[in-house]
């Protein structure tokens, strides 16, 4: 069973009544009154993050994975819950104190308090995090109008690229390798881009679960669909090196998420403004398509109008 295909058959309906819970299709609980954002996050060994050799960058990771839903939607985090579970061989003092250490060291980048959480004994590892940010605005998800441009923060396919080499499935030089790890653990937010989002986003999400499947969540619920031109996707000098030295295949390559960048619609009317909120954060934002009309009609556009096909579309929630 599909993540959504759980959601709508068992917990949409006792959700029905509550307007702040979004349908239960966006990532974030928003109550516009209280002006109050929440998001909350699982992560799991082996299925979010390999293993716990580095637990003080894992913990960097799913900090940041989990308060890019805020950012996204155009909410500062202020404050957040870790809640975990694990036994004597991953709650070490040693392994504990780099936890507290890191989660110092985040609380300072992103000006976030830790506010509560849990701890429980299990054998198997896990974090939960519950993000809580304060706003009386923020940006859906199913939002986008047909014509809108698509837009995407930072470069993507940095962090898949640092998984591979973790898991021993590729091979690189080594002065390149601590790049692409440190961007799998220490994703670059944009928050900065917060206080710009609110003026021209039409809609949005973060891109985690990977570029192709995050774009089709954002249309998911609306009868439009989406034309993407590889060329125009930005990838960083280091992966767009490989790609063309050992010929790997771009779309698969940021199509797997764990970028943590966040993907937005705009009207095309709000170029000069975008391009203003760039250069005063230092935020690269780049424009890689179209929104169009009509469902099912999504394409990837490569060089001189070839179509072509993702053969990975993302990280898929099976159950």
């Amino acid at each position: 069973m599909h993540e959504f295909e759980l959601i709508k058959n068992y917990f949409s309906k006792i959700a029905k009544k509550n307007k702040y819970a979004l349908n239960l299709n966006d990532d974030v609980f928003f109550d516009k009154k209280k002006g109050i954002a929440i998001s909350v996050d699982t992560y799991n060994i082996g299925t979010h993050f390999l293993n716990f050799e580095y637990p003080d960058l894992v913990i960097k990771k799913i900090l940041r994975s989990s308060i890019s839903d805020l950012i996204c939607k155009g909410v500062k985090p202020k404050f957040y819950f870790i809640s975990g579970s694990g036994n004597k061989k991953t709650f070490t003092k040693n392994n504990l104190y780099k936890i507290s250490k890191s989660l110092k060291s985040e609380q300072n980048k992103f000006n976030i308090v830790l506010c509560g959480g849990d701890t429980t004994f299990s054998n198997n590892l896990s974090f939960t995090i519950t993000s809580i940010g304060y706003s009386n605005k923020i940006i859906y998800r199913n939002k986008a109008k047909s014509n809108d441009d698509i837009y995407v923060t930072g470069n993507l396919g940095d962090s898949y690229l640092g998984l591979k080499l973790l898991s021993k499935k590729v091979n690189i030089k080594k002065k390149d390798k601590l790049f692409f790890i440190n961007k799998y653990y220490k994703p670059d937010l944009p928050l900065n881009l917060t206080k710009y989002l609110l003026k021209f986003a039409n809609s949005s999400i973060d891109v985690s679960d990977g570029l192709i499947d995050d774009l089709s969540k954002m249309v998911n619920r609306q009868t439009l669909s989406f034309h993407l031109y590889e060329k125009k996707i930005p990838v960083s000098e280091k992966l767009r090196n490989l790609i063309i030295n050992q010929r790997l295949n771009k779309i698969n390559m940021i199509s797997n998420g764990d970028d943590y960048q966040v993907l937005f619609t705009a009207n095309v009317n709000s170029a000069r403004i975008i391009q203003y909120a760039s250069k005063t954060t230092g935020i690269k934002i780049t424009k890689i398509g179209k929104i169009v009309s009509g469902k099912d009609r999504s394409l990837i556009f490569a060089e001189k109008g070839k179509q072509i096909q993702a053969k990975s579309k993302g990280y898929i929630h099976q159950f």
